[in-house]
């Protein structure tokens, strides 16, 4: 198990290999499709993005309301193919780090090698456990999409697992050619 502290560097992401289990502690930001056009938007206008995006890890998720008690309520990974029209821009901006699931889209894989970043997948279904791992949540940004707006994480040892490396591995076709082989 490595453990992670965002922002990522150059040197730690290629340290990272595909399967490799990994845990998040510190500062993540969240992200999906309505977020992302914003962001999209702010990038063609020449903007800042609304959070510190050097190094940064975007964690694709819609948060639920947090019940009494809590600080999130289930935050399990949405799929991540919705953001790759969207992906490539932020991968140049200087974006280190996305968590979501499902696989990428062949540009997406290129642009995280391109730009020394990586993909990591979390697991789905797994939302109230992922919360646990959540300490605090504020929202940054686009307070009108709901759970779609921006937030800052501040997590302790979120788990997931390294699916897209910097190197050009992809975790689900080198897992896909195993089963295959059985």
């Amino acid at each position: 198990m490595k453990s992670l502290i965002p922002p990522l560097t150059d040197a730690k992401i290629k340290e990272l290999h595909i399967g490799d289990e990994v845990t998040f502690s510190g500062t993540i930001y969240t992200a999906r499709d309505a977020a992302h056009l914003r962001m999209m938007d702010e990038l063609k206008q020449g903007n800042e993005l609304p959070f510190p995006v050097q190094g940064a890890v975007l964690y694709y998720v819609g948060p639920c309301p947090a019940p009494p008690g809590y600080v999130i309520g289930s935050a399990g990974p949405t799929t991540s193919s919705r953001m790759d029209q969207m992906t490539i821009p932020l991968l140049e901006a200087g974006l280190k780090g996305m968590i979501g699931k499902g696989g990428r889209s062949p540009d997406v894989m290129a642009a995280i090698a391109a730009n020394t970043a990586v993909y990591f997948a979390a697991l789905g279904g797994a939302g109230a456990l992922i919360a646990q791992r959540i300490k605090a949540v504020e929202i940054v940004a686009y307070q009108d999409l709901g759970p779609e707006a921006v937030h800052k994480l501040t997590v302790e040892d979120l788990p997931a697992v390294v699916a897209v490396d910097s190197h050009g591995g992809n975790l689900y076709i080198e897992g896909r050619r195993t089963y295959e082989t059985i």
